[in-house]
């Protein structure tokens, strides 16, 4: 099993058929899930059944020619949990439909403790989400 970081090809997709609203006031609502090394997880995966943490948006921007968006950073409070990667799907869409996969590269846990998911910053070299 494999967690491979990527922007997901189905997302891609939907962004021109306008089925995704990531404004922070009336936008959609997103979800991040986490997944242990058994999950196989990348750019071919569609949907999600499971439910995470709700994200809190911010809204999209850009940064030169870059299209960026970013999320506020999460937290699993008073949780154990070990975890490889996670998965931003949208919970609004028929399907709660799949945006990004995120690779840790290595387990990251927590013990009767936080979980906290902290973005990286919303720029044209780093955001979660970036169109260039």
């Amino acid at each position: 099993m494999a967690i491979t970081s990527a922007m997901c090809t189905s997302f891609k997709k939907e962004i021109l058929e306008g089925k995704h609203n990531f404004l922070n006031s009336g936008g959609d609502t997103f979800k991040l899930a986490l997944y242990t090394s058994s999950a196989s997880l990348g750019a071919s995966t569609t949907g999600y059944t499971a439910k995470g943490n709700t994200l809190t948006r911010v809204d999209p921007s850009t940064d030169g020619t870059t299209a960026i968006t970013d999320f506020a950073d999460t937290t699993f409070s008073s949780s154990s949990i070990t975890a490889r990667g996670a998965l931003i799907f949208n919970e609004d869409t028929s399907g709660d439909t799949s945006v990004v996969v995120i690779n840790f590269s290595t387990d990251k846990t927590s013990s009767a403790g936080d979980f906290t998911i902290t973005f990286p910053a919303a720029d044209a070299s780093n955001a979660i989400i970036r169109i260039a």
